[in-house]
């Protein structure tokens, strides 16, 4: 082969990747220009004989019409199972319906929903990203297109007989084929022969299923999941347990993680016992100071397992753990395996005595360790870290740039935002990283995003993405840094401890707050916020107790809507307490009495709403 040929093979081949990411560095026109040359010079070369590969490359964001959520876990032996079975029973006996259970093989791949002729995957639950590519790159669709949820996976006997010998999980396959510019030749084969499938759950339901009693679901837990494994050729991670009855799935709702009519049943997974290596110690955005078990490289369930979660410092402690230790790890299904037992402990527990990141002084607080140094690069490079992940709409700031970022002093996400190109190029970085930078910090601040989103990534203790949305249906973000702990109280779900620390982080973070507010104008509020101002309880604090004529949930939603503040336990805010016509508590009404509340019946309630009077 002659140099020149050689030459243009390596500029096609550039070219043709870099087009195939996205990043065209040449015209069509210039590109087939090269390719007739080497049409003329070698017209049977490879190059020119191989079919170009769809790529698997990201989409465009998809809104979920309803929520992909997780599922909440049992181990087949505890007793998870039995109080989730007790909870929908108690639940079907309160709307007068029977129980019946389904159960269906947990597919171990990646998740998507396939509707209206568009695949996306699950995403942050809410939005997830357009992968309807991957059907022309090859993957099958099983039962046909538009059959809503399911997930990308590969036929287990196939991988375990051509690819067993060097991957270590067909996950881990299948996930890097979805975020792939590039196809590897190990997936162009799988998909090649039809071994890559989207499995819809309805469609597997049909393959393998079990229908029962709550009591024979518990009683042939072990055997159901050995009947069913066996029935679906694909990588499995336990099973899925669902009341089949919708009317119970209404009843029960869900969380902002979960159905809570649904649970994932897995059995206890694969075990070794390994050497540990050393402890090492990372410094987190608040900053807690935690460990990580490295041990000796060790397959357990497929994968290879360099890294074993310690919990925290007084584990470390109290377990003496530390070089040499022997301990036995599980791993059943996380991608981190636990610690299990210890088999023989170190001659010494090895606990960090100062920062890793500042060498700063540490403090214990109960069971952990903490950092006394606010200026800590750790704290303030995790912190950017967490800003970035949970607003989700702003690409180029990974831990490499953040990292450099902190050590120039833009430690804050204020000062982030106060980054010029000129500043990026005296830092280091290129020009058109530089130019990328601003421009993905721009564009993020026109986006649309949710609110619970930005108050979030302030990294507030307790105040993650799942308890801000609880935080915003009831105040707005605008409101959110004048509350106090009593407040936050008295919405379902917050404990007086927490609150207390969130009541703090909201004071102290509200410059920031506002900051972003300012800069962050096309807002999704969390829905609840809405409300009319002109009802009879607008502004009013109002409680229900006892057995309403409507559904009492209902009659919650509606009044917020109103414009009300709904309270479940009687304090000294309290102003209305609307009374069931059973079952009303007489302590509460004593007690709402007692602070000055009015005490109203149900239809006192909805001929004043009729009237707004």
């Amino acid at each position: 082969m002659s140099k020149k040929v050689k030459d243009l093979v390596k500029q096609l081949t550039m070219y043709n990747k870099a087009y195939r990411s996205g990043k065209a560095l040449i015209s069509d026109g210039s590109y087939d220009n090269l390719k007739a040359q080497l049409v003329e010079l070698d017209p049977d070369h490879p190059f020119l004989l191989e079919v170009e590969p769809t790529p698997v490359k990201s989409g465009a964001e998809v809104r979920h019409k309803i929520p992909m959520l997780s599922l909440a876990k049992a181990f087949i032996g505890d007793d998870k199972l039995e109080r989730y079975v007790e909870r929908v029973n108690k639940a079907a006996n309160e709307i007068g319906v029977t129980t019946k259970f389904r159960v269906t093989p947990k597919l171990d791949g990646v998740a998507g929903n396939d509707q209206e002729d568009v695949l996306a995957t699950r995403g942050d639950g809410r939005k997830g990203t357009d992968i309807t590519h991957i059907f022309a790159a090859g993957v099958k669709a099983i039962g046909g297109r538009n059959k809503g949820l399911g997930e990308i996976v590969m036929v287990l006997s196939y991988f375990q007989k051509t690819f067993a010998a060097t991957e270590d999980h067909p996950r881990n396959m299948i996930a890097g084929m979805v975020s792939a510019d590039n196809l590897n030749d190990q997936i162009k084969k799988a998909l090649k022969d039809g071994k890559v499938h989207f499995v819809p759950y309805v469609e597997l339901a049909k393959q393998a299923k079990w229908e029962g009693s709550g009591s024979d679901l518990l009683k042939q837990i072990e055997q159901i999941t050995e009947q069913l494994t066996k029935k679906a050729d694909y990588p499995l991670d336990g099973m899925v347990v669902e009341a089949i009855n919708p009317k119970i799935h209404q009843k029960m709702g869900s969380t902002n993680h979960h159905n809570r009519w649904q649970i994932a049943v897995k059995t206890k997974g694969e075990t070794a016992v390994v050497t540990i290596e050393k402890i090492v110690w990372q410094t987190g955005r608040t900053g807690k100071v935690t460990p990580v078990i490295r041990i000796n490289p060790t397959k357990i369930s497929g994968a290879t397992i360099r890294n074993v979660t310690a919990h925290n410092a007084g584990t470390v402690k109290e377990l003496q753990l530390g070089e040499g230790a022997v301990i036995e790890v599980i791993r059943s299904g996380e991608v981190i395996p636990k610690l299990e037992r210890v088999v023989k402990p170190a001659k010494t527990a090895d606990l960090a005595t100062k920062c890793p990141s500042c060498s700063g002084k540490l403090t214990w607080k109960r069971d952990f360790l903490y950092c006394t140094n606010p200026a800590c690069p750790a704290q303030k490079q995790t912190g950017l870290r967490h800003w970035f992940k949970q607003i989700d709409n702003c690409d180029g700031f990974g831990p490499k740039t953040i990292e450099t970022l902190v050590a120039k002093g833009y430690n804050t996400i204020k000062s982030v935002y106060t980054l010029t190109e000129d500043i990026l190029i005296d830092m280091g970085f290129g020009d058109k990283q530089s130019e990328n930078l601003i421009n993905s910090l721009e564009n993020s601040q026109k986006a649309s995003i949710e609110d619970a989103r930005l108050l979030s990534g302030l990294g507030i203790s307790n105040l993650g993405i799942g308890d801000s949305r609880k935080l915003l249906s009831e105040y707005k973000i605008t409101q959110v840094k004048t509350l106090t702990k009593d407040k936050i109280v008295e919405i379902k779900g917050f404990a007086e401890k927490s609150a207390e620390g969130i009541a703090t982080g909201l004071q102290e973070n509200a410059d920031v707050l506002e900051f972003i507010l300012q800069r962050y104008t096309n807002i999704e509020h969390t829905k609840g916020q809405t409300v009319a101002t002109d009802s009879a309880i607008s502004g009013k604090v109002v409680m229900f107790t006892g057995s309403m004529s409507q559904d009492r949930d209902e009659m919650k939603a509606q009044a917020k809507q109103l414009g009300a503040r709904v309270i479940t336990s009687v304090s000294k805010k309290l102003e209305i307490l609307i009374i069931g016509k059973s079952g009303a508590s007489q302590s509460k009404i004593d007690k709402a009495k007692k602070y000055g509340a009015e005490v109203i019946d149900e239809a006192t309630y909805v001929q004043r709403l009729n009237n707004k009077s």
